[in-house]
């Protein structure tokens, strides 16, 4: 991942994609195993992803107090709220599977997506301790690339936990690991060292969030980054129940599905900031959206195990465009002094869009079949290729009046 480029990189920024990486390893830990032990204990079939999409609402409901506490009392002291929310959302999961308490695991997912709403903070933390604009792309591919890790270690702590600790409750080991790996992101995170912003305090006071939101610098990249977190979602929490489920195949397939998925939602980490620089922010998400197109397009055409695993592998590299595209474009919406509400308006669309596709994953898949959960995506990606075409054209007129 070392390049020219990212060799200049602070680092703040590579604290802090160790500790996110971490952070994203217990998100992909409780899609496999908050998903299977749901299904186990759920009351009802299509509840069974609820704890899944709980982690989505406890996000986007937090986006909001957790910017504003972070601007109280700084990104260092706010953050550790977040990491003792994470550690108790293992120990619910814990309480959980050693009870089968359905409500435990909701009030683990809730716990987990509060924890979440402060890692997703990190990737804004990490462009504030750049000073070189130029720095923006490789700073978010090094945050990003972080993911890659997530991608085995999650997993893996989810699938391996009951044989290393096998006289522990089913899935009690994997929440046990789970909280070892957030006490080790406690510790790294503690060598991070926040970067005051300066405000020039005879500039005009900010503008009002709406005039922000309206702006196509904030909701082009702001859509299509909601637009590619609520179908990246929808589709990926029906995956293990469809897999495991519905067509009966093996834990270690649907392993191996999900992590490819996560594999190939940060290994472009390693080349989308290159791309952005070359072709365009623009080009670069409509790039994404066509990607979701192709993975409705291979998963209507059948349930085998290569068309999950090939819809799953598109539908992350298309995410990682959209979403690192729009994370990109952000700062030029905002101004110093309206970081920070213009960020939780960003998260709250995004992370509000994912917990609404997470709710409604469950009950779509088991009402409608995966066929159906295909075609319930395409007005979204129509919109996100037209939002990324749009973008596209405003880049090529900056370009051309530049030039």
């Amino acid at each position: 991942m070392t390049t020219p480029l990212t060799t200049k990189l602070p680092r703040n920024v590579w604290i802090l994609s160790a500790c996110q990486a971490f952070g994203m390893s217990a998100g992909s830990m409780m899609i496999l195993v908050g998903g299977l032990l749901a299904a186990k204990i759920a009351p009802s079939p299509k509840l069974a992803t609820l704890p899944l999409a709980m982690i989505i609402v406890g996000t986007a409901s937090s986006t909001i107090w957790v910017a504003m506490l972070l601007r109280r009392f700084g990104r260092k002291r706010g953050s550790h709220v977040g990491f003792a929310f994470s550690l108790l959302a293992a120990g619910l999961g814990y309480l959980a599977a050693a009870q089968s308490s359905f409500s435990l695991l909701v009030a683990s997912g809730i716990s987990m997506g509060i924890a979440v709403a402060f890692w997703q903070q990190f990737r804004f933390a990490a462009l504030e301790s750049i000073s070189d604009p130029a720095l923006y792309g490789p700073a978010l591919s090094v945050m990003m690339g972080g993911g890659l890790i997530a991608a085995f270690l999650g997993p893996e702590i989810g699938a391996r936990g009951d044989q290393i600790f096998p006289h522990l409750p089913h899935y009690g080991g994997s929440f046990l690991l789970l909280g070892g790996l957030i006490l080790i992101a406690v510790i790294i995170f503690q060598f991070y060292h926040e970067i005051p912003i300066k405000v020039d305090a005879t500039a005009a006071p900010g503008r009002p969030l709406l005039e922000i939101i309206r702006s196509p610098k904030f909701f082009i990249p702001s859509l299509c980054a909601a637009i590619g977190f609520g179908v990246m979602s929808f589709v990926m929490t029906a995956t293990p129940l469809t897999m495991y489920e519905v067509c009966g195949f093996e834990l270690s397939d649907t392993k191996k599905v999900i992590q490819s998925h996560i594999v190939a939602m940060f290994l472009p980490s390693l080349i989308s900031a290159a791309l952005m620089k070359r072709f365009g922010v623009g080009h670069v998400m409509a790039v994404g959206a066509a990607l979701y197109a192709a993975v409705v397009i291979i998963g209507l055409g059948g349930q085998q195990l290569m068309h999950f695993w090939g819809s799953l592998i598109l539908l992350g590299i298309g995410w990682n465009f959209l979403f690192m595209g729009g994370t990109a474009l952000l700062p030029q919406s905002y101004q110093s002094n309206e970081r920070f509400k213009a960020q939780a308006a960003n998260d709250f669309f995004v992370f509000g869009s994912q917990a609404v596709a997470s709710l409604s994953s469950g009950w779509f898949v088991f009402t409608f079949g995966w066929s159906g959960l295909m075609f319930a995506c395409l007005p979204f990606l129509i919109s996100a290729l037209g939002l990324s075409i749009w973008q596209a054209r405003r880049e090529s007129k900056i370009s051309s009046l530049a030039g």
